[in-house]
């Protein structure tokens, strides 16, 4: 069975995205840090998503701290 893949998509481009994300998040906390690391994980989870199983995406890259 194959599916739909037109259904689910957004005519959008990736700076669109990250500032809509990244809005989200600020309007979400109030800690600039806790924004960031917020908006950095729900893209990772995003172009994960699209990426058709890529293992690079989401990785942890150095210099930004890990949420546990």
């Amino acid at each position: 069975m194959k599916t739909n893949r037109s259904a689910n998509k957004i005519n959008t481009t990736l700076g669109e995205l990250i500032a809509t994300v990244s809005e989200f998040a600020f309007d979400y906390s109030a800690d600039p840090r806790e924004a960031y690391d917020l908006a950095r994980l729900v893209l990772a989870e995003l172009l994960k998503k699209i990426s058709f199983g890529s293992e690079s995406i989401g990785r942890y890259v150095p210099g930004t701290p890990l949420l546990h």
